[in-house]
C-alpha cells in the first residue's frame, strides 16, 4: 500500500467511494438515457408576419388603391426598394408539435390602382383557428336535448303542485320591490 494511504487512511475511503460513484453514474444515465430523451425543453411560439385570410383574398378587387388594399390586408411586412409597385404579405407560424406553416401572397400595383394579386391558397379564418387548437378532442359530444321521459324524472311531485297551491306562488314569499333605489353617489 503506498504511504499516502497508510499515513491518511480516510484517503483510502474517499477514493474508493470515487471510484464507486463514477461506475454507480455510468449506470444511473444509461438507464435514465431513455427516460431523459422523452422530456424535451419548452420551444416558444413564433409567429411573424400578416396573417390573410382566404375571405380577405375574396375581397381584393382589381382596380382598388393602395389605401384599400391596405384596409383589407393591413400594413404589407416587406416593402422592397427596389419594387415600389409590389406588396408581400408572408405569414410564418412555428410551435411546438406541429409543423411549421407559411404563407404568401404578392400584391402587384401598376401607380396607384391594385392590378394582381398572387400568392398560396389562404385558408378561412376558421380552418386557422382549428389549426391553432392543440387539445386533445374528446370523443362523443353528449346529447343537448331532453326526451319527455327524462323530463318527466324531474317534473314536480303531486305533493310538491299542492304545497305550491296552497302558498300561492312562489314570489308571494319574497318582500316587495322598493318603489325607488338610493342613488348610487352622494349628493355634492
Amino acid at each position: 500500500m503506498p504511504a499516502n494511504f497508510q499515513r491518511r487512511p480516510w484517503l483510502l475511503a474517499v477514493a474508493v467511494a470515487a471510484t464507486l460513484g463514477l461506475g454507480a453514474c455510468s449506470g444511473f444515465t444509461e438507464r435514465t438515457r431513455g427516460a431523459l430523451a422523452a422530456v424535451t425543453p419548452y420551444k416558444v411560439e413564433v409567429v411573424q408576419g400578416n396573417f390573410v385570410s382566404k375571405e380577405q383574398v375574396a375581397a381584393l378587387k382589381p382596380g382598388m388603391s393602395r389605401q384599400q388594399v391596405r384596409e383589407i390586408l393591413g400594413t404589407s411586412l416587406l416593402n422592397d426598394v427596389f419594387h415600389a409597385n409590389r406588396w408581400d404579405y408572408v405569414f410564418t407560424i412555428r410551435r411546438q408539435g406541429v409543423d411549421p406553416q407559411e404563407r404568401r401572397l404578392t400584391v402587384f400595383f401598376n401607380g396607384e390602382i391594385m392590378d394582381r394579386f398572387q400568392g398560396d391558397e389562404m385558408p378561412s379564418e376558421e380552418e386557422f383557428v382549428a389549426t391553432l387548437d392543440t387539445r386533445k378532442k374528446s370523443g362523443k359530444v353528449p346529447a343537448l336535448e331532453a326526451s319527455e321521459d327524462e323530463l318527466k324524472k324531474y317534473a314536480p311531485k303531486d305533493d310538491e303542485k299542492k304545497a305550491d297551491a296552497s302558498k300561492g306562488s312562489s314570489s308571494a314569499s319574497l318582500p316587495p320591490l322598493p318603489a325607488a333605489y338610493p342613488p348610487l353617489e352622494a349628493a355634492r
